[in-house]
């Protein structure tokens, strides 16, 4: 796969989270489904390479 891809992220709290640029700053990230979640919708997965910046 090409990288050309950018994982664009909100989260402030995230450690990995560039907040100037709003982007993520790890090579990979894990996507898993939220458990006991089948809404077809955007809620149904989460990013679980998600680590508390400590802010």
């Amino acid at each position: 796969m090409e990288k050309n891809q950018k994982i664009n992220c909100t989260v402030d709290s995230c450690k990995y989270n560039d907040s100037q640029r709003q982007q993520c700053q790890l090579e990979a990230i894990i996507v898993e489904p939220t458990k006991d979640c089948c809404t077809k919708q955007a809620d149904e997965s989460m990013c679980s390479s998600y680590e508390c910046s400590n802010k």
